[in-house]
């Protein structure tokens, strides 16, 4: 096999270049989805937006066609797989096509383990574990057919490391999101689909507030990143441009910790 040619200075340049891709971002109403949908759309890509609020989608959705992009609000909860089939085929039907997929809906439920209720439990699961396999599941068909993509799970630092905070079932559903990363890049490289994950540490949204404005709870996360500081949810939006572009085309299967040196040890 000859020696491949040396990209052009312009095509360097334009490695990270999303114009004329479509993504899809689940939990798109979210601190860590919008940051990334509206990062996506700057750096030019359509976007289509999910999640089971519908009015905070929609200003999400202004603020992506503020960069001169395609936005599209789609009510969805990704727990439900006939809604996230019907919602898959909508954003096809608009938009034309999927290039990029972002699975950013996911919950959280914090309990001792000995005093976790099995129906809580069942919730994260459903929405962590099964959301993020639907979506991949029903993108990943039509990203079959087309020929390629870029699939982007989020996990967390959690999935990797266990925490006295009560995680049982979120770490739990998020160490399942990584293996799911790696096995769909196994199995759908053949399908030129890179599969892989940002795994943040915890970060500033609307229901980790609560936990940092807690001093005592604060301390104790902040032990665990040498950063020394929790993230923001702009701090993820260079990591998803990159999984979602040329730059990262023989990058599949990895996951990516956002989390200020947390898994550094």
């Amino acid at each position: 096999m000859a020696e491949p040619e040396k990209l052009t200075p312009e095509e360097v340049k334009s490695l990270f270049d999303l114009s004329g891709k479509v993504a899809l971002v689940t939990g798109g109403a979210g601190a860590f989805g919008e940051a990334v949908a509206t990062g996506l759309a700057a750096y030019g890509a359509d976007v289509a937006v999910t999640s089971r609020n519908k009015e905070a989608l929609e200003a999400v959705a202004s603020e992506i066609e503020s960069h001169g992009r395609k936005a599209l609000a789609v009510k969805c909860d990704v727990a439900d797989e006939t809604g996230v089939e019907c919602m898959v085929d909508e954003v096809l039907g608009e938009l034309g096509g999927i290039d990029i997929l972002v699975t950013s809906a996911g919950i959280a439920k914090r309990y001792p383990a000995e005093d976790m209720p099995l129906d809580e439990w069942q919730k994260v699961m459903d929405v962590n574990v099964t959301g993020t396999f639907t979506a991949c599941k029903h993108v990943g068909r039509h990203m079959i057919e087309k020929g390629g993509g870029k699939i982007i799970t989020v996990s967390s630092i959690r999935g990797l490391l266990g925490h006295p905070g009560g995680y049982s079932a979120y770490g739990t559903s998020k160490g399942a999101v990584h293996l799911l990363t790696r096995q769909l890049a196994t199995e759908w490289a053949k399908h030129r689909i890179n599969v892989n994950s940002i795994a943040p540490s915890i970060f500033w949204t609307p229901l980790t507030k609560e936990v940092l404005e807690d001093k005592e709870l604060y301390k104790i996360f902040m032990q665990r990143i040498p950063w020394g500081r929790a993230a923001v949810p702009d701090d993820f939006i260079g990591a998803a441009v990159y999984l979602a572009s040329a730059a990262s085309d023989f990058v599949t299967g990895q996951v990516l910790y956002v989390d200020g040196g947390s898994s550094a040890g």
